[in-house]
């Protein structure tokens, strides 16, 4: 089978990030985690099956990797799990592959704003450099292992669009 368990997945592996725009009931979850595992199960490039696997974060975030050195995915795979991704968006009445919304963590509940709505807590103050955020854009197992996913907003792309005026201070 080429669906393995994350962990297994070497740090060269391809990574995605998508965030649901809410939590799954108990029955959504089940059936949408069963919906991606079938997929990944017979996930293919140019026919050959993915080594693949999948995480799932805080009732909040869906991880698939693939391990690049056994067989790189194509872009009509990726496309492919788009597709899926997008008819569970359908099926469940959420938000998946919109990947231009910020997530952090307010009083340690995951919030998703969109850019524009963030921008305003930070010229607000509701958020600042040290707000937790999830960085969706990393793309490698080793990235995410390394802790670039979830940290302060000030270790990330987001301090530089949204807190542009903050001048970090030499130790």
């Amino acid at each position: 089978m080429p669906r393995v368990m994350f962990d297994r997945l070497p740090d060269q592996s391809r990574l995605w990030i998508f965030g649901l725009s809410r939590q799954l009931e108990s029955g959504e979850e089940e059936k949408f985690l069963a919906a991606v595992d079938e997929f990944l199960n017979t996930w293919t490039a140019h026919g050959t099956l993915l080594r693949c696997g999948r995480d799932w974060r805080y009732g909040r975030f869906l991880l698939i990797a693939v391990d690049q050195a056994s067989e790189p995915p194509s872009g009509c795979s990726i496309d492919t799990m788009i597709n899926l991704l997008k008819n569970q968006e359908k099926a469940l009445g959420v938000s998946i592959v919109d990947n231009s919304s910020v997530w952090f963590l307010e009083e340690g509940e995951i919030q998703k704003s969109s850019r524009q709505d963030f921008k305003s807590l930070a010229k607000e103050g509701m958020v600042d450099t040290n707000t937790i955020v999830f960085d969706n854009t990393v793309v490698s197992l080793a990235e995410y292992r390394a802790g670039y996913w979830e940290r302060p907003a000030l270790e990330t792309w987001h301090q530089k669009a949204f807190f542009p005026d903050f001048v970090r201070k030499s130790k």
